[in-house]
């Protein structure tokens, strides 16, 4: 997501070398490449207007001060600017109500309403440790009310059934009353969405919303809509007072202008971007770190939070018993570190929140095929036997083919796993021995399918 965008603001700023000051004259050139990228990345035009004239405004004149060079000055100025078009700090959900805090919402159809209601309700459960109730008030797309039954079964959260002859203000008053009777903290509303924005469908949510009187009321939009989710966030934002905004696909191929532009539109807060389609794959939005991870600075702390997230405590505790003691890093090891990769949102997820420069290795993959890399060493490990995963220096020629015939690959893909395996083996061993320095340098390479 926003990679090209990423690159012309790079290149922007390699234009103001050798300059001691930024001056309207030494900045001309990098603020139209710099209008360039959002136009090409689908930003709206009065976003990219006000943006240009709010950098130009603040960047003129500004001393280059110490080490710091006049691209890298103008880049804390696009960054600061950067944070205030998309809203400046984040802002969670605003739950403070008597209960059932009540969270209405709305979109277009296909903007991935019903998925992100089962994400935001598994958020909230595990995060805030809310009781969360979901229904569905879409009485019109086929299977809507199946399809979130089936997602909170997997999300783990209370469903309240509902059926397509009944009326949408009839399903969302009894789901309250039901919610109210066994004591949830969270009422999440899903609504009807149509293939364009029509007036029946904004009567019907407007009656909804003044029954319901939700605290939240979140519009959720697609992030490859582009200049398209500005004209919905804008009819949305005039037939509903929205308090947030979710961006759903923030991890495909849009060209992400809508991440810039929304805020701007609507007044509304960034509040969520869904990050993939598993129920785990919604972040919280935070601005500042959005900027960062524009201008290729990478977002660490999103990472961290994803690494707890992700991480089984306990195993990670045994793991590093285990190494302390010396009894070194196994196949075994090796793959419960891939499926914790996995967990945390696989290799494009984790590469997405590194700096540029650590993050271009990931352009050695082909786009979505981490996952299929990630099972095939599973299925490879799991091929072996156990004193073969032990005892990784057993596999010698004739155990090779067998394990190749069992896990479907060519003898190759063997010898491929056991050199990655060895480059994370002596990484492990650095990490014992305290010697950081090492460990930095060996890491090129650690990742299965990055040489």
């Amino acid at each position: 997501m926003l990679d090209n965008l990423t690159h012309r603001l790079a290149r922007a700023m390699k234009t103001l070398k050798g300059e001691a000051r930024l001056t309207e004259s030494n900045i001309a050139d990098a603020l139209r490449e710099i209008r360039m990228a959002l136009l090409e990345a689908d930003v709206a035009l009065p976003v990219v207007r006000d943006f240009i004239a709010s950098v130009k405004e603040k960047a003129v004149g500004e001393e280059v001060i110490g080490s710091l060079s006049p691209g890298q000055a103008l880049v804390g100025v696009v960054h600061r600017e950067l944070t205030a078009i998309m809203g400046g700090a984040h802002e969670g959900l605003n739950l403070a109500t008597q209960p059932p805090a009540i969270v209405l919402m709305a979109g277009l159809q296909g903007a991935g309403k019903t998925t992100t209601v089962g994400k935001l309700g598994k958020l909230l459960k595990e995060t805030q440790k809310k009781k969360v109730l979901v229904v569905s008030c879409d009485v019109y797309r086929p299977a809507a009310i199946e399809q979130l039954k089936s997602v909170a079964a997997q999300a783990g959260i209370d469903f309240f059934p509902s059926e397509v002859g009944q009326k949408p203000e009839t399903i969302a008053a009894a789901a309250l009353d039901w919610a109210k009777r066994h004591y949830h903290d969270v009422l999440l509303v899903d609504t009807a969405g149509r293939l364009a924005i029509d007036a029946a469908m904004m009567d019907e949510i407007k009656r909804l919303h003044a029954a319901l009187k939700p605290i939240e009321t979140l519009f959720v939009v697609d992030a490859m809509l582009g200049q398209d989710a500005v004209n919905t966030a804008k009819a949305f934002g005039e037939a509903l007072p929205l308090t947030g905004v979710i961006l759903t696909k923030l991890d495909g191929d849009a060209r992400g202008g809508a991440a810039l532009s929304v805020r701007h539109i609507t007044g509304a807060p960034l509040k969520y971007a869904g990050v993939g389609e598993k129920l785990h794959g919604l972040e919280a939005f935070h601005p500042e770190r959005m900027a960062s991870r524009i201008l290729g600075m990478g977002d660490v702390l999103s990472l961290i939070e994803e690494a707890k997230k992700g991480i089984d405590e306990e195993k990670a505790i045994a793991f590093a018993k285990k190494l302390k003691s010396g009894k070194g890093f196994d196949l075994n090891d090796f793959k419960s570190q891939i499926g914790q990769m996995r967990s945390m949102g696989g290799l494009s997820s984790l590469m997405d929140k590194l700096p540029a420069q650590f993050a271009q290795a990931a352009g050695q993959l082909p786009a979505g095929s981490e996952d299929k890399m990630i099972r095939r060493i599973e299925g490879i490990i799991n091929s072996m036997t156990p004193i073969e995963r032990a005892k990784p220096e057993l596999l010698k020629a004739s155990r090779k083919r067998r394990i190749a015939m069992g896990a479907g690959v060519q003898v190759q893909e063997i010898n491929r796993l056991l050199k990655q395996f060895e480059q994370m083996q002596k990484m492990m061993k650095q990490l014992t021995q305290g010697g950081m320095g090492k460990l930095m340098r060996s890491m090129k390479g650690m990742i299965p399918g990055m040489r």
